[in-house]
């Protein structure tokens, strides 16, 4: 089955866009995921000057990258945050993309407030006219305290929008709830939209996400399920490496490198 399938900007972490952008098109890449998220990976953010945003703008075109996707992770639990994630949804906008990404909570910051599943869905219902306005997706991820697909279904169902669907990170649900993607994402399926394919080394509370195909996640059974589902979501490419980080900016490229030629040989068109 054809999907997009893209590089997220996040595997660059503590390196600039301009990294990123030159290393995930080097590797033959036509797709990627902007990252916006507050305290973590700001490649993009609402505060950047109209000049340095443009300038980002033009360069994606000038290496041939579409950005399809930008993840600006905000708790959508804290009402006080809400305003942060409309502003994450018009920069996503500027840049042309179709989905947004945020988990529930915050990705990498403290969680200021806590709220109800239901609670979370009247928050998400409330910013329906923006993805509308907008032309977005929202793709709930499963992460922190809200980690299975089983979890995020359960709010999309809530909300009950074909704009609001499930971003599935395929390592986070071992990080964090120690549970395999081959026994979570068969259930939540139907309401996926978007994917971090993300591998994973170790066990539950063990940072350790290498480049696809050197760690434990069967990538070829998921792509089985979601053939079998006829779920043709776009695949984002996710590399956090362990807790002490990539040694350089080679490293982070031979690992998106090292990615794309693993996809490859799972008969992926790139």
């Amino acid at each position: 089955m054809k999907r997009i399938v893209a590089v997220n900007s996040n595997c660059y972490h503590g390196y600039s866009i301009d990294d990123a952008v030159a290393g995930i098109a080097a590797a033959g890449f036509h797709y990627i995921e902007l990252t916006a998220t507050k305290g973590w990976t700001e490649h993009v953010f609402p505060t950047m000057s109209f000049n340095e945003l443009n300038r980002i703008k033009d360069s994606l075109k000038a290496a041939g990258l579409k950005p399809f996707s930008m993840s600006g992770h905000t708790n959508l639990m804290d009402t006080a945050r809400i305003g942060d994630f409309v502003n994450n949804m018009r920069l996503a906008n500027f840049f042309g993309c179709d989905y947004i990404v945020s988990s529930i909570g915050e990705a990498h910051l403290k969680d200021q407030a806590v709220a109800s599943n239901e609670q979370v869905a009247a928050h998400i219902r409330g910013l329906l006219p923006y993805l509308e306005e907008y032309n977005l997706t929202l793709v709930l991820e499963n992460h922190g305290e809200h980690s299975t697909g089983a979890v995020i279904k359960e709010i999309v169902e809530l909300v009950g929008s074909p704009r609001v669907k499930l971003n599935y990170d395929t390592a986070n649900v071992i990080y964090f709830a120690g549970i395999d993607p081959l026994d979570d994402l068969p259930g939540c399926v139907d309401r996926v939209g978007h994917l971090h394919i993300k591998d994973k080394l170790g066990g539950k509370g063990e940072w350790n996400f290498p480049a696809l195909g050197q760690g434990r996640v069967n990538f070829a059974r998921i792509l089985e399920i979601l053939d079998a589902a006829g779920n043709d979501s776009p695949l984002s490419i996710e590399i956090e490496f362990t807790s002490a980080g990539p040694k350089d900016l080679a490293e982070i490229n031979q690992a998106v490198k090292t990615s794309y030629d693993y996809l490859k040989s799972l008969g992926l068109e790139i």
